[in-house]
């Protein structure tokens, strides 16, 4: 009671296999969650920057909002 059989073993392995491994839609998903996880750690360590405004329109004043 308590310990892992060679059957727990096994079905751990393939539970494994089938997420992270082979040539299978789950293994594309665990691959784009990956790197959708690469990509936010990368926006959030740059740094911020202002929005731009386009050229022919002026800077809008806060309190008038013209």
């Amino acid at each position: 009671m308590g310990g892992f059989s060679f059957v727990h073993i096994l079905l751990f392995a393939v539970v494994a296999l089938l997420l992270f491994g082979g040539r299978g839609r789950i293994s594309d998903l665990m691959g784009d969650l990956g790197k959708g996880i690469k990509s936010f750690r990368q926006g959030l360590s740059e740094p911020d920057e202002p929005p731009k405004l386009p050229r022919d329109e002026p800077p809008k004043d806060s309190q008038t909002g013209r």
